[in-house]
């Protein structure tokens, strides 16, 4: 969807994102943000307030650990090739397949 409309307007990821690996996709595949609904839910559901935001934070966390793990130092750097997974001693395989 994003290369369809080449920036025009902005795209917001609204579908199953349960944690920060969930953002990091989004974000790599052109999603300008990213809402996180189920996560505060469960957390407020649990523990109220503090659980929401207990929630949030660690789906910030886990999206912060992914994005370092993945190489990256900030979110603008993700891009398509981002999620490209390299074989051991082989080429990137196309994450456009």
């Amino acid at each position: 969807m994003a290369d369809a409309i080449g920036g025009s307007a902005p795209i917001v990821f609204d579908s199953g994102v349960r944690g920060g690996a969930d953002v990091l996709r989004a974000l790599a595949l052109g999603a300008t943000a990213v809402a996180v609904a189920h996560p505060w839910i469960y957390g407020l559901a649990i523990a109220g307030e503090e659980g929401a935001r207990e929630a949030l934070r660690n789906v910030l966390a886990e999206f912060d650990l992914t994005l370092g793990l993945s190489g990256h130092r900030s979110p603008a750097e993700l891009d398509r090739d981002s999620l490209a997974i390299t074989p051991p001693g082989g080429d990137a395989p196309s994450p456009h397949r």
